[in-house]
């Protein structure tokens, strides 16, 4: 049976956690994700699980832990937010190199400067191409089960890649939200044991990890771990239809919230997909057939799902939570955007910057934004050429750009 509860989206992570009992959990702390350490070493400390926990001197040192103890043939996670990942960065690259399947929980904070502690995507962004699978959450219930599911994913014997489950700090990782959490046993029974065919503690194991790989071999490796993300996608689909098995809950690559029958749509990630859901029911009761897809896994990115979905448009805004500093727009836009045009698709798109550094984003925006949207539609085109929403201004511009 289910149990409803009440928890922030740490707490609700933390939770999961307890139910999986991983073996090791190397982690520093850094705001907004510090809580998920602290609840689990007091959980170790109370005697709930049995999880080895290492306290270290940095984020580079958590990751490089975390690679060592996942090497050795132990289930492995740690946490972090912004600039403890960026610190992260060059052992990044080895885990997922190294075909490790740690869980990382990342709380989405702003990187430095100026110095920022509240929601943005540009930590987990900036780490797109380092070869971890990257899975987010719009509230509480989807970072618990998107955690559920993490192991059997990255553990998955066509996978065995590391993956990051993130959420927006503060919130989602401090807000409390209703929950519905799942009895221990199921959970248990859905994780499974970690048995893993090679690690280097195993008596018997010829296998290296981590050595130099020379030019006749290092191209090959890469290619393997590309398939490795490939794999992924049917991987990540499979594990879904599962647990809905147990918890009634569906997921896939992405949510469409009154897509089907809608003339514009906007694309985001995460925690603002609430406050879109909101502004889309109040457009539909004007007649108005506003819709949302809600990305849910960036890496892989299911660019040819997301076109499919998309096609039928008249105009697409696609919201990115991070600057991509390129002076075009942002990653989720220059991505999609690519795959739009490989589709054929005639939907006129414009990518917006939007809630950068924990600036908030209204219903009434939101609304607005589906207004010019339309505009857009009839070649009318009310956002400029880099449009940031609701960037203070000198234009008075509801983009913040200076035509």
């Amino acid at each position: 049976m289910a149990v409803k509860e009440r928890m922030s989206g740490n707490e609700a992570v933390a939770y999961a956690i307890r139910q999986i009992n991983p073996d090791v959990m190397p982690a520093f702390p850094i705001t907004p994700s510090t809580e998920i350490p602290q609840f689990v070493s007091s959980m170790i400390a109370n005697g709930e699980i049995d999880t080895e926990f290492i306290p270290v001197e940095s984020e580079h040192s958590s990751m490089s832990a975390a690679i060592g103890s996942s090497a050795a043939g132990a289930r492995t996670l740690t946490a972090t937010s912004a600039c403890g990942l960026a610190l992260m960065w060059e052992v990044l690259y080895v885990a997922a190199s190294n075909r490790l399947p740690i869980m990382m929980e990342v709380v989405n904070r702003a990187l430095s400067g100026p110095i920022n502690i509240n929601a943005e995507h540009s930590d987990s962004m900036g780490a797109r191409d380092s070869g971890w699978i990257q899975i987010y959450a719009e509230n509480n219930q989807e970072a618990y089960d998107n955690t559920l599911q993490a192991y059997r994913i990255a553990e998955h014997k066509d996978v065995k890649l590391p993956i990051m489950i993130c959420q927006d700090g503060f919130i989602t990782s401090h807000a409390v939200e209703n929950i519905m959490l799942l009895e221990d046993e199921p959970v248990k029974k859905f994780v499974g044991a970690y048995e893993p065919e090679h690690y280097l503690l195993r008596e018997d194991e010829t296998m290296a990890v981590g050595p130099y790989a020379v030019s006749c071999y290092c191209m090959e490796a890469k290619r393997a771990q590309a398939q490795a993300m490939r794999n992924a996608r049917q991987v990540i689909l499979d594990v879904a239809k599962e647990f809905e098995e147990i918890s009634g809950r569906k997921y896939g690559f992405f949510e469409e919230y009154k897509l089907e029958d809608a003339d514009f749509a906007i694309v985001a990630i995460g925690s603002v997909c609430g406050t879109i859901k909101d502004a889309i029911d109040r457009l539909r009761e004007q007649g108005i057939r506003a819709g949302l897809l809600k990305v849910r896994v960036f890496r892989p990115f299911p660019g040819e799902e997301m076109a499919e979905a998309l096609k039928h448009l008249k105009a697409v805004a696609i919201m990115d939570r991070c600057e991509g500093y390129n002076a075009t727009g942002g990653p989720l836009g220059a991505e999609l955007t690519a795959a739009l045009y490989r589709a054929q698709a005639s939907a006129k798109t414009v990518n917006i910057i939007y809630g950068l550094s924990g600036r908030d984003v209204k219903v009434s925006d939101i609304e607005k934004l589906y207004e010019d949207l339309a505009e857009l539609a009839q070649g009318n085109n009310l956002f400029g050429e880099y449009p940031y929403l609701g960037l203070r201004n000198r234009s008075g511009d509801n983009y913040g750009a200076d035509r």
